[in-house]
């Protein structure tokens, strides 16, 4: 403990950790920066799913001192291996807490979202920093968790929501704050991604020696190992995900929420052809979030997130383009604005032919993960946009979505005491019932 609290001194700083299994394949490109420096003056990180959106999340944040790889499948360990071959290995992150909890400073969690909370929360009540992907957690009561232990302990965090730190968002909410449109009061936003109505699958092949089901399973319920749950198609099985809604939602809501400083919604309903299947996620899906006005700041505003094949009918309404795959558009009492991750355009175009857009006034960023390094080492929580005081209730209002589809009921949102006030078979949805050994408290 007393070299740990050296360190943590020096960096003024606490917490990584590592761990789970993203399921998608490997890739562990060239460090991208220096590796020369003293490793004392570095922070000790643990990274937790080695694998897909692991492999970038680590090759950010791999001009640290990366301390352990954390991963269920052991041919991913071993390439992890040939870059770090100081890391410590593990296929359980309960295991490697145990081990060298003293030399972890803060985790990278980049794990199936079924997994996000239970390897998350470990970490965080041992006081480690913590950078988790989106959409933060599998249900809404596991983000309120991770929110208050973040809190409590006043542990430096982030989202992984890699959009928020490029341009194009930042000139998109000067252009909304700047009054370019005008009082905003609705918006749309789309995704043409589709993870959902897939077969249910039957049969059992065996488990790769390489991989520990058991581990991979975590808190959720034991079922029969199957290839398709790898390759990110879990996201398609309520059990381990929330759809495309829960896979893409966090980073297209991300602007919006940014740009009129949403925070919880008040009602939430969703539209869709197919019925709720008890297992399986929609292939498209239609959602509409209601949104309070905030006092002199702006309107109420109404919400809506289509994926799949689903399109918002304002784009031929108003004859916008129509290849866009994805996209948000903001509609205004003077105008429109229609943005993507890294392009936006005004509208009507004749209108804003000579308009000439504010002076920037949101500085560039450094890097979504090192907004988070360099808060953990200077010790400032509230330094990261994308901390988890913010995507909390962006990764809330977007999992809350699957909820009013499940229970085909608009929901009247009471977030103060976590519940649907009009509807209490939500509840079922809010939570979960862990497998013996992965509770969370």
């Amino acid at each position: 403990m007393s070299h740990q609290i050296k360190r943590r001194d020096f960096l003024k700083v606490a917490g990584v950790s590592t761990v789970a299994a993203s399921g998608l394949p490997a890739f562990f490109p060239a460090p991208a920066f220096a590796q020369n420096q003293d490793v004392n003056s570095k922070l000790q990180i643990a990274c937790i799913g080695i694998s897909g959106r692991g492999a970038a999340n680590v090759d950010g944040v791999s001009d640290e001192q990366i301390v352990a790889l954390c991963d269920v499948d052991k041919n991913y360990l071993a390439q992890g291996k040939k870059r770090f071959p100081d890391a410590k290995t593990y296929q359980d992150f309960r295991k490697m807490f145990d081990e060298i909890e003293n030399d972890i400073d803060a985790i990278v969690v980049s794990t199936p979202d079924h997994t996000h909370a239970v390897a998350a929360m470990t970490g965080m009540k041992l006081g480690k920093h913590c950078y988790c992907e989106k959409p933060l957690a599998h249900n809404v009561k596991e983000i309120r968790q991770m929110m208050a232990i973040a809190r409590e302990k006043k542990l430096v965090t982030q989202m992984g929501t890699q959009i928020h730190a490029e341009p194009n968002y930042r000139r998109v909410v000067e252009l909304i704050r700047g009054d370019a449109i005008g009082a905003v009061k609705e918006v749309h936003v789309w995704c043409g991604s589709s993870w959902g109505g897939r077969e249910i699958l039957t049969d059992t092949p065996p488990v790769p020696e390489n991989i520990d089901w058991d581990l991979w399973i975590g808190p959720a319920k034991m079922r029969p190992y199957h290839p398709q749950y790898f390759g990110g198609a879990w996201r398609c099985w309520w059990e381990f995900g929330n759809g495309t809604i829960g896979d893409m939602a966090c980073h297209h809501l991300d602007l919006s929420f940014w740009a009129l400083d949403l925070r919880f919604p008040k009602t939430i309903e969703a539209f869709c052809e197919e019925k709720p299947h008890p297992e399986m996620a929609p292939k498209g899906l239609h959602v509409k979030y209601e949104f309070v006005a905030l006092r002199n700041r702006r309107p109420a505003v109404t919400l809506h997130w289509y994926d799949g094949k689903l399109k918002p009918e304002i784009i031929k309404e108003q004859n916008l383009p129509n290849d866009w795959n994805a996209g948000t558009i903001f509609v205004g009492e003077k105008g429109l604005l229609m943005s993507d991750y890294g392009r936006h355009l005004l509208f009507p175009e004749d209108k804003y032919k000579d308009y000439q857009p504010p002076k920037p006034s949101i500085p560039d960023s450094i890097g979504h993960h090192h907004e988070w390094v360099n808060a953990c080492c200077d010790n400032k929580p509230n330094a990261p946009l994308c901390r988890f005081s913010y995507s909390g209730p962006l990764a809330e209002t977007v999992l809350l979505g699957t909820v009013a589809f499940r229970t085909g009921k608009k929901l009247e949102w009471d977030s103060r005491n976590m519940e649907a006030t009009n509807c209490p078979e939500a509840d079922q949805y809010l939570s979960r019932e862990y497998r013996q050994g992965w509770e969370i408290g």
